[in-house]
This record gives structure tokens, C-alpha cells and sequence, in this order.
């Protein structure tokens, strides 16, 4: 049996006076409270006598905008050893696919070591610096392919090699968690944009995902704490929330990019550009020589709308050239389902201008198979499917996978 423990319910003890000020939810006034507001409203006190290591990035916040790692530092009450940064780096300074250096954080005097990716490394960084309990926290958006549940899991890991705690302060599905859809990851195309057999939108938080983690995917499981939010509801979009909009990643500006995005980072495996480079990821695609006639092709979506758009990226794909193309627009979200969205989106594009292909280097990896987690994706789509036969593809994986993800949910549709 795998080891949990969920913090959760009423708290009390020190609450922090700047949180009192904190923007209210749409509904009713009321807002959402982060697993680190919770803890910070214990007085820290899960974390007291132990020496601590934080797994962050920029999205770490309390509703003040202060950041945890400053505040927990500052407070004299958590002995941080080390911060560990993800994709993107501790402060955000990195672009996709990089982290960081080993530098001293100039606002705490903190080591901040790479936790990008670095399989190898994780273990013995922990046994290097002494820690007891590692802790993360670090807004996902609900995507596979996400990096940052894949640091968690490989941070878990080496926990669990070494005895450490693990703490998760949870944090919303910005984009609703309802239900999880999409094809799930096959093993044979694991890499670090997925390393475990999860549907591409798994419809969990961070808190939820390690609670799975731990009970299906590590051999040696960790001591595992998951620090609840109070107030989040399943059917929330991340403004329902109350909570302050921070960019995940630096092509992560808005919500609207977090609710496309399961579907549209799909592009990244095409000769098209996703967005990268413009003032909306994933919400504008194109390229050289693209017209009008892809965005008229595409009809009956439910939820999206798409206009007629032209862009030229300022760095990645096409960097520098006048791309036509479109853009994606989401009118009502409880419609849209971003990945069969994009997948017609992707179909209508290759009939309607079959001159941009996949991005490949090499016709043995396909960067889509790696992105769905299934060839059968790909393929179908090579075969001339309509979206209805590529999506019945996945059906009976995504059933077993949504059967699975149940017993690991730690929040339901009520108020928790």
C-alpha cells in the first residue's frame, strides 16, 4: 500500500493579513486557497524541524503575489536548504526546452539547482544537499505534456530512493477538471513531455496526479503529504478561482492559452507555426503561404470560432517570416473540447495545403507520436480519417484510464 496523506478541512493559526486581500471569485465573492495558503495559515508548521528542499517557479505565489520560497525564507520557520527549479527556470528566465545553471538566488542567497530533465542528477542532488522533505508547488495546466508533473514524478522518484518526504501544495486545473479525454500514452513513445501511461488532458491537479503517481507508476513509493486547496470545485475555470494569473511558462500568457493549449500544442509537431514568437501561443497557427481557405474549411466546431489571421513570429518557427493562417477562438468553454478541436484543425489544414507535413527529422520519430503518446494518432490521420474515426481510436484506453483516475480524485464536484 502506498503511503498518503492529504492536509486538508478548516485551518487555523497565523493567517497572513496580506491574503485578506486577495481578489474574490466570481461566484459569490468567495475565492479558492492554494495547498501554499493553507500551509502559510498553519504557521508552517508540516514543514517545522526539517530541512527543506522546494520545487518552484514563478507560479509559487499567495494571493499577494509574494513568493513562497521569500516568504517561507523570510519567516525564519522553514529551514530551506535548496530550491530546485523546472522547465523554464526557479525565476522564469529560461525559453521552452531549457533550464538553468546552478546559481545563488540573489533575493535569498539560496542555491537553486536544474531540475529540467535531469533524470540522472535528481538523486544525488537531494543526498548532496542534506534535505529531509521536498516540496512542490508549481501551477500545471493540465496537459501531458506539460513538463513540470514530470519533474514532480522524477522528484518523487529519487524521494522515494532516499526516504524523503514529499509535499505537494495543490493547485487548480486552470482549465476545468471534470473529465480526462485524449489518447493515452503508450510506453514505447515515453520521453520527457510524458513519461507515464496519463491521457493527453488528464482532467487532475498536481496533488491528484502524485496521489496516482505513487500508486501506480513507483516502484519504491514516497513518503507523499498533499496539502489541499479549500474552496476549488471541479467545473472551476481558473478565473472562478480568485486567484491571481501568473504565466506557467513564458508561452503561457493568459488562461485562454491554458485552455487551448491541451489541443493546440499539438502543432508543435507540424511544419506550421503554433505561435511561438507572437502575443498568442497556441491560439494563433500558420505559415508562409496559408490563406483564407483553412479557416473556411473548418465548420461545426462547438465552442471555437476562427478568423482569417496573419503574423509574423519574433523567434521559433518562421521566425521573422509573414505567416497566414488563423485564429483560434474559444466562445463557450463548457463546449470545447481543444483536442478534437485541433485534431480537425490539423486534417483541415493538410487537405486544404498538404505542402506543410510533420515536423520530423527523421522518419522513424515522429514528434506527434510523442505528443499524443499514440502512432495510431498519426497514422490515422496519414490515412485520410475524419476527426470521429481518429478520436474513436483512443476510446477504450481513455475508459480504462478515467476508471483509474477516479480513485486518486481528492476533490469532488462540491465545495471542499
Amino acid at each position: 500500500m502506498k503511503r498518503r496523506m492529504v492536509i486538508g478541512g478548516a485551518v487555523a493559526g497565523a493567517a497572513l493579513a496580506a491574503t485578506a486581500a486577495a481578489p474574490a471569485a466570481a461566484r459569490g465573492g468567495r475565492r479558492v486557497r492554494t495547498g501554499v495558503e493553507v500551509l502559510a495559515r498553519r504557521d508552517f508548521r508540516d514543514l517545522s524541524g526539517q530541512r527543506v528542499g522546494v520545487i518552484s517557479n514563478p507560479t509559487g505565489v499567495l494571493p499577494d503575489l509574494s513568493h513562497e520560497v521569500d516568504l517561507m525564507h523570510g519567516s525564519g520557520k522553514v529551514d530551506i536548504s535548496a530550491v530546485f527549479g523546472p522547465e523554464h527556470g526557479f525565476r522564469g528566465v529560461s525559453q521552452a526546452g531549457e533550464g538553468e545553471d546552478f546559481f545563488l538566488d540573489a533575493k535569498t542567497g539560496l542555491p537553486v539547482y536544474n531540475a529540467y530533465n535531469d533524470m540522472d542528477r535528481m538523486a544525488e542532488v537531494f543526498a548532496e544537499t542534506g534535505i529531509e522533505t521536498v516540496v512542490f508547488d508549481i501551477q500545471d495546466v493540465g496537459a501531458r505534456f506539460y513538463t513540470y508533473i514530470w519533474t514532480m514524478y522524477l522528484a518523487m522518484e529519487a524521494a522515494g530512493q532516499l526516504g524523503l518526504r514529499f509535499v505537494v501544495l495543490d493547485r487548480p486545473n486552470p482549465g476545468s477538471a471534470l473529465a480526462a479525454s485524449g489518447p493515452v500514452l503508450h510506453p514505447e513513445h515515453a520521453t520527457f513531455v510524458g513519461l507515464k501511461p496519463i491521457a493527453q488532458r488528464h482532467g487532475m491537479t498536481v496533488g491528484e496526479l502524485a496521489t496516482l503517481f505513487n500508486g501506480e507508476f513507483l516502484a519504491q513509493p514516497v513518503d507523499l503529504a498533499v496539502v489541499k486547496m479549500e474552496g476549488w470545485r471541479r467545473s472551476m475555470y481558473f478565473e472562478e478561482t480568485g486567484l491571481p494569473w501568473v504565466p506557467p511558462s513564458p508561452n503561457m500568457p493568459t488562461v485562454n492559452t491554458a485552455v487551448a493549449y491541451p489541443g493546440t500544442c499539438l502543432f508543435e509537431a507540424s511544419a506550421l507555426s503554433e505561435g511561438r514568437g507572437t502575443t498568442k501561443p497556441f491560439e494563433f497557427l500558420g505559415a508562409p503561404g496559408i490563406d483564407h481557405a483553412w479557416s473556411e474549411s473548418l465548420e461545426g466546431l462547438p465552442g471555437a470560432s476562427f478568423r482569417e489571421a496573419y503574423f509574423t513570429p519574433t523567434f521559433s518557427k518562421w521566425s521573422g517570416k509573414v505567416c497566414g493562417g488563423l485564429e483560434l477562438q474559444v466562445t463557450r468553454r463548457d463546449e470545447f473540447d481543444p483536442i478534437r478541436t485541433a485534431l480537425a484543425m490539423i486534417i483541415a489544414q493538410r487537405r486544404a495545403f498538404p505542402q506543410y507535413g510533420w515536423r520530423s527529422q527523421d522518419v522513424t520519430s515522429f514528434w506527434l507520436d510523442k505528443l499524443s503518446g499514440n502512432q495510431a494518432v498519426r497514422l490515422a490521420i496519414e490515412a485520410g480519417a475524419d476527426v470521429d474515426e481518429v478520436t474513436a481510436v483512443w476510446a477504450d484506453e481513455l475508459d480504462a484510464f478515467s476508471e483509474q483516475r477516479e480513485s486518486y480524485l481528492l476533490y469532488r464536484s462540491t465545495a471542499q
